[in-house]
C-alpha cells in the first residue's frame, strides 16, 4: 500500500482514537526485535515540548550527528512526524515501516489480533524507519502524558517534561497533581530527569524522589538570565554566557532551551557538543505554527496554542510585539478542550473574534465558539466561518496594513491558514 492508504488503514484498526496503555505496544515492537542502539532522550509536558524537540534536534545536527526525531501531531504532511537529520522521511520508507508492523501485529501470535491506535502503529513505524539508519540519537516526544504514552516502552538516557498544566483531564485526571505524576511517568530509576517548569506539581518531584531519578528542576538546578540581546545559562556544568537568543519567538523559549542545554550537559560523554553548535543550532531552530510571524502586511502570526496555559503565553508574546491597530482572531478549537479557558487567556489581545468550524467528530462548531465567547464576555455578536481558511480570508480582506491576524486554537487551525497562505509546513 501507498502512505495514503497505509494512513487510512491504521485509522480503522482501532475503536478508539487514543486508549493508553503499554501492553499491546510493548507486545508488537517485541515482535519487531526492537532494541536501542543509540542514545534516546524523550520530551513530555503540556506545552513547550516540541520546541525543545527541535532545538535539541538542531544543535545535534549542528554538531554533525545523525538525529532521528518522531513528534506529532502534523500539520500538513505525515511525514512530518518522522526526521532524519532535519528531513521528513519519504512515503516508501514510512510504508514499509507500516508494513513491518503489521506483519508483526497479525502474526505475533495473539488471537486475535492485537488492535493498535493510530498513534501506536506510528510510534512503532518511526522505530522501524529509525532502525534502518546508523543514527548517533533519537529524540521522541511524547504524545499525550507519558506514564501509558507509546513513546514510553524504550528507556530513555534523559528525560524531559517541560511545562505542567491543565490539558487532557479526560485522560489524565483532572489535576495538576494528576497530570504531573502522569508526566513524572517517563522518568527511570536512576536516571536522569529535566523539568523545565519552576513549580512543578508536588507529584512530579514525589515520584522522582521514590523511583530514585536524578530530578534537575528549572530555577533550582539549571536556569538562565537575560543579557540584553544574548542570554546566559547555568547548571551543573557550569555558566554559558553570550548566548543566541533563539530563533523561535516567545519568552518561553528560553525555559525551553535552558533544559535543552542541561539535557546536552548530561549527554557530553556519549555525544559532546561545542559551544559554537549550541549558538548555532539555537539562530537556526525552526519549527511551524510556534509564535510563527509570517512575514508581510497585515502581518499573521500562526500559533497552535489549544489550552490555557499555552494561550496565556500566546497572549503575552502578542504584548511583546510592536503595536498593531487592531487584531483579528481566527479562532478554531476541539471540543474537548478548554474552550472557555483559552477564550479568557486571550480575550484581552483580541479585537475581531472570527470563529471557526474544525473538520472531524472532535472539531468544535464555529456556532459553539460563538457561544463560548459570548458566554464569556468577550464578543456579543460575531460572524461564524466554515474554516479557518475561510476565517482568514476574510480577516485578509477586513484587516488594514498595520493590523494584526493571529490564528490559534489548535494545529487543524494553523494548517488550514497555512494551506491559504501557500506555504509548506517547515
Amino acid at each position: 500500500m501507498i502512505l495514503d492508504e497505509w494512513l487510512a488503514f491504521i485509522e480503522r484498526q482501532h475503536a478508539r482514537p487514543i486508549e493508553l496503555g503499554l501492553d499491546r505496544v510493548r507486545q508488537v515492537s517485541a515482535a519487531l526485535g526492537q532494541r536501542k542502539t543509540c542514545p534516546v532522550i524523550l520530551v513530555g509536558g503540556t506545552n513547550g515540548k516540541g520546541s525543545t524537540c527541535a532545538m535539541l534536534e538542531r544543535i545535534l545536527l549542528c554538531a554533525g550527528y545523525r538525529v532521528g526525531l518522531y513528534t506529532s501531531p502534523h500539520l500538513l504532511r505525515y511525514n512530518e512526524r518522522v526526521r532524519i537529520d532535519g528531513r521528513p522521511v519519504d512515503d516508501e520508507n514510512l510504508s514499509e515501516g507500516f508494513a513491518c508492523v503489521e506483519h508483526a501485529r497479525v502474526s505475533h501470535g495473539g488471537t486475535p489480533p492485537l488492535a493498535l491506535t493510530y498513534f501506536e502503529y506510528g510510534t512503532l513505524c518511526a522505530w522501524e524507519v529509525f532502525a534502518k539508519q546508523p543514527l548517533d540519537a533519537i529524540i521522541l516526544e511524547v504524545g499525550l502524558g507519558g506514564r501509558l504514552d507509546a513513546t514510553n516502552i524504550h528507556d530513555p538516557d534523559v528525560a524531559i517534561v517541560t511545562a505542567v498544566d491543565l490539558d487532557h483531564m479526560d485522560y489524565l485526571g483532572p489535576t495538576r497533581e494528576d497530570i504531573g505524576f502522569e508526566k513524572a511517568g517517563i522518568f527511570r530509576a536512576d536516571g536522569l530527569a529535566i523539568c523545565g517548569d519552576a513549580d512543578p506539581p508536588a507529584s512530579l518531584l514525589d515520584h522522582a524522589r521514590a523511583i530514585g531519578a536524578d530530578l534537575q528542576v528549572l530555577g533550582r538546578d539549571f536556569g538562565h538570565a537575560r543579557q540584553e540581546q544574548q542570554w546566559q545559562y547555568w547548571g551543573r556544568g557550569g555558566k554559558r554566557g553570550g548566548l543566541a537568543l533563539p530563533a523561535l519567538r516567545g519568552a518561553r523559549q528560553l525555559d525551553n532551551a535552558a533544559c535543552v542545554l542541561a539535557a546536552l550537559d548530561a549527554l557530553h560523554g556519549a555525544l559532546p557538543v561545542a559551544m559554537q553548535d549550541i549558538r548555532r543550532g539555537l539562530l537556526e531552530v525552526e519549527l511551524a505554527g510556534r509564535f510563527q510571524v509570517v512575514p508581510g502586511r497585515p502581518t499573521v502570526v500562526l500559533d497552535v496554542a489549544h489550552n490555557p496555559q499555552a494561550a496565556r503565553v500566546l497572549a503575552a508574546n502578542l504584548g511583546d510585539m510592536a503595536f498593531h491597530p487592531a487584531t483579528w482572531a481566527v479562532f478554531g478549537m476541539m471540543g474537548d478542550k478548554d474552550i472557555v479557558g483559552v477564550i479568557e487567556a486571550m480575550r484581552h489581545r483580541v479585537d475581531h473574534w472570527l470563529p471557526a468550524s474544525l473538520p472531524g467528530s472532535r472539531g468544535a462548531p464555529a456556532s459553539e465558539l460563538a457561544r463560548a465567547l459570548s458566554s464569556a464576555g468577550a464578543a456579543s455578536s460575531v460572524a461564524t466561518f466554515a474554516s479557518a481558511a475561510e476565517a482568514f480570508v476574510h480577516a485578509r480582506s477586513r484587516a488594514g496594513e498595520d493590523d494584526r491576524i493571529v490564528a490559534f486554537g489548535s494545529f487543524l487551525t494553523v494548517a488550514d491558514v497555512l494551506r491559504a497562505l501557500g506555504r509548506g509546513a517547515s
